[in-house]
């Protein structure tokens, strides 16, 4: 039987922004119309970019694969709508990356939108027994096939963690519905309209992984889908417990500390200590593929931040505008000042509304000139805040400070590559120093050497 634990678990340190989720929580999902044209970048996922199996001007349909995996880390990628393929081109992510693309032009009739194209996703019944008949390399190479990645942000390939692995056996598989980031609500409302999908989602992944317990973590700030969620998962064996909320109990590591007590080692993955982790948006796409055959074409994307002036949570096609959305959602306010892919403590400016929505991208936040507005940067005090906050117990000032002065042997000392960019260091800075910023630039340094 599922149960929320009475008492609600947590990790140590961290923070606690202001969460703003008020802003757009309240809003279902709503499908987003088919746009004049698509460009679906060959890589949006950790590892090696697709290369194209489509040509110029060639038909396609919803589904259809356009890129090929060339690598074990790797997963391809498809037609989000029915068009006509035209030139590939170079296009620029908000995480500055140069990536190629394929744009797609939309025909003009659509063999699924509106409500039949949410249906498909997440409607229709999503069952929890006989699930066993799909053998478990079976689920893995379905979530390949249909180019599933972690729909979190971190987009790492899904095949590949859905593999049983003798050497090191699963013990814990643990399913993200913490959504810890700021003003982000996509998760959330998968969680109350498809909870159905993340269980049976959850159930193969069990299966596939050999895991001898599954527990969904959800944060105190979202008592309706825990509601929702043990619902779904009565008589299935599956836990539901409800998490602190705070800044960032859904990565990966301080979920498995939380949940289960399990500490990943420095440089160290979940893996090592038993713990597989999955998103809930990623484990529901997972059913999905396995029971009805579909690759990942589009993913929610909550549209918010005090600078949006119709905050939404929409079923996006990927390869949709940035622009194209905020139009959408009835422009920016005249206030607007920054566009955030994701959210504020881990997401990248966005330098061009016309970059395309990746299968990462949780959302599109839009924020304002009070928002942004923050204190020159001064000399660091040495207040020790930085490492307070720091979840996996870094020193971020010596680290981003050695990034700055282009010292690769103090950076590597202090683990610079362990850093997952999180942010909260730069949350509690009282000298304002940008160390996320510096950090990612060390960690391009240690690259080229």
């Amino acid at each position: 039987m599922s149960t929320a634990t009475e008492g609600k678990a947590t990790f140590a340190r961290g923070v606690h922004p202001p969460e703003e989720k008020q802003l757009a929580e309240a809003m279902p999902i709503e499908v987003f119309p088919t746009p004049a044209e698509v460009l679906i970048p060959l890589l949006q996922h950790l590892g090696s970019p697709c290369e194209p199996v489509v040509e110029n001007k060639q038909e396609v349909k919803l589904g259809d694969r356009i890129g090929e995996a060339t690598g074990f880390i790797s997963s391809p990628v498809h037609a989000s709508i029915d068009g006509k393929v035209a030139k590939e081109k170079k296009a620029t992510l908000p995480n500055g990356r140069h990536v190629r693309v394929i744009p797609i032009k939309a025909a003009a009739e659509q063999s699924l939108e509106g409500r039949a194209l949410y249906d498909d996703i997440f409607g229709g019944e999503w069952p929890t027994g006989d699930l066993e008949r799909f053998a478990p390399e079976e689920i893995s190479k379905a979530a390949l096939e249909a180019g599933i990645v972690g729909l979190g942000g971190a987009a790492f390939p899904s095949h590949v963690k859905l593999q049983r692995n003798e050497e090191t056996p699963i013990e814990y598989l643990l399913i993200n519905g913490c959504e810890c980031e700021p003003y982000l609500t996509a998760d959330y409302r998968i969680m109350l309209e498809a909870p159905g999908a993340i269980v049976t989602g959850a159930l193969l992944a069990r299966h596939a992984t050999g895991a001898r317990e599954v527990i969904i973590g959800i944060e105190d700030n979202k008592p309706q889908a825990v509601a929702a969620l043990e619902a779904a998962a009565e008589g299935t064996g599956i836990q539901v417990r409800t998490l602190k909320t705070k800044y960032p109990q859904g990565a990966e590591r301080q979920l498995s500390t939380a949940l289960v007590g399990r500490e990943v080692p420095t440089l160290g993955l979940p893996l090592h200590v038993g713990v597989v982790v999955h998103n809930v948006g990623t484990i529901a796409a997972v059913a999905r593929a396995v029971l009805r055959g579909s690759p990942l074409t589009h993913r929610v994307v909550t549209v918010t931040g005090a600078g949006i002036r119709e905050p939404k949570n929409l079923l996006v096609p990927i390869g949709t505008s940035y622009g194209e959305l905020i139009e959408y959602c009835g422009g920016m306010t005249d206030d607007a000042a920054r566009v955030v892919a994701g959210g504020p403590m881990m997401g990248f400016t966005a330098g061009s509304l016309e970059a395309p929505i990746t299968k990462g991208t949780s959302g599109v936040t839009v924020l304002t000139r009070d928002d942004v507005r923050r204190a020159a940067e001064t000399t660091c005090v040495r207040c020790g805040r930085c490492v307070d906050a720091c979840p996996l117990h870094l020193v971020p000032t010596k680290i981003a400070l050695a990034a700055r002065a282009g010292n690769e042997e103090v950076a590597r000392r202090y683990h610079l590559q362990a850093c997952v960019e999180c942010g909260c260091c730069a949350y509690v800075c009282p000298a304002s120093i940008p160390l996320v910023q510096l950090i990612r630039v060390g960690k391009i340094m240690l690259s080229k050497s």
